[in-house]
């Protein structure tokens, strides 16, 4: 008989498939759930960073992750068509051991799939959490099967419009933008496979990042992106298109008793610099331990968890809001910065690296204590 699960983790997005495999790994009985009933099939995030690579390498999954993935060499930024800077990528030196990996998200979810289902841990699909209370010995919840269940601990990576969360009666404080952005993912001819490409245009900013071969996603607002290629590129099927609104939030608090929450549904921010997905794999990674050393008699040891992350993904937010809005800012003011500003930070590399360690996930270190 196996053992009765001591987490119950809501969800099943890459952060909450990782808190599970960290977890397996470390001996601790977990069931995961999911109100889906299939996988998603399309991909928000796209890069894995340098860091995520290193806390996934133990459990197999970066190997299998570096075989498939592209990498982004390059990157071109453009005012109205004309080169600001090019950076090489591959050539800035971070330390890092693994490269930026070109990845969806829906892959790299197969991949985490994969290897919990090696560890004997399979998703239950089609289950989403109805109720949920607490006592002084462990978090109770209702199934919409109408299945009670008792864990010791819960970990909610149930996504930016939680239901845990909701259900702990946590504020999720920050801002929303008014502008509809558009994502698009669509085969182009014309732009190199391993570089990004960024045009600051007068009422724009388009953002096209490398895919899997010829496919590309064009992240931006302003004019209809496909309608406004630079010159040369030919578009050729959509893949997916999304539009939607970028915020940004931070939960007041990422634990409370024996609940945790993780990615999204603890913090959101806007795709530049390509952290959600990374963030919530660190969050699943420190709560793992927190929640190992938990069951394991050491009683304060989930209340580590909000301590040692919120300030850090709190942190995070702040820098990708920061960027974000130095991105989608059109005045005069803004332009004048970016066109004198961008040639230079380029060439220096202490500022160059300083960038890069934010889009990479190495602006701060993993804290386990």
């Amino acid at each position: 008989m196996s053992a009765a699960p001591q987490v119950l983790i809501v969800g099943a997005g890459p952060t909450g498939l990782a808190a599970a495999l960290f977890l397996s790994r470390r001996g601790v009985p977990v069931r995961i759930i999911d109100a889906a009933e299939t996988p998603t099939a399309t991909s928000k995030a796209l890069g894995v960073n340098p860091r995520t690579l290193d806390l996934l390498e133990p459990t197999g999954v970066t190997a299998r992750i570096l075989a498939e993935a592209g990498t982004v060499a390059r990157l071109h930024i453009h005012r109205h068509g004309e080169t600001l800077a090019a950076v090489h990528l591959d050539q800035i030196d971070l330390g890092a051991r693994f490269p930026l990996a070109i990845l969806p998200q829906a892959r790299t979810e197969v991949l985490l799939t994969e290897a919990l289902a090696a560890r004997g841990v399979a998703v239950e699909r089609g289950q989403a959490l109805s109720s949920l209370s607490q006592d002084a010995e462990a978090v109770i919840t209702t199934l919409s099967s109408g299945e009670r269940v008792r864990t010791p601990l819960l970990f909610a990576a149930d996504g930016a419009h939680s239901t845990v969360r909701k259900a702990l009666n946590l504020d999720f404080p920050g801002d929303a933008w008014a502008e509809p952005w558009q994502l698009i993912d669509v085969e182009l001819d014309g732009p190199p496979a391993d570089e990004a490409w960024i045009d600051f245009r007068d009422d724009a900013v388009f953002v096209c990042l490398p895919y899997s071969g010829t496919r590309f996603r064009l992240i931006g607002f302003g004019p209809p992106m496909l309608d406004n290629l630079p010159e040369g590129w030919r578009a050729g099927a959509v893949l997916w298109r999304s539009d939607f609104h970028i915020s940004h939030r931070m939960a007041s608090a990422m634990s409370l008793g024996r609940v945790a929450l993780g990615g999204d549904a603890a913090h959101i921010h806007s795709p530049i610099g390509a952290r959600g997905m990374n963030l919530g794999i660190e969050d699943a990674y420190v709560f793992a331990d927190c929640a190992a050393d938990f069951l394991s008699g050491q009683l304060e040891r989930i209340e580590d968890y909000d301590r040692l992350r919120r300030p850090v993904d709190k942190a995070v937010v702040r820098r990708v809001r920061a960027l974000t809005s130095f991105v989608r800012n059109t005045g005069a003011g803004a332009d004048l910065a970016r066109r004198t500003a961008i040639p230079v930070v380029t060439r220096l590399p202490f500022l160059i690296e300083r960038v890069a360690r934010i889009g990479l996930g190495l602006d701060h270190p993993v804290v386990l204590r």
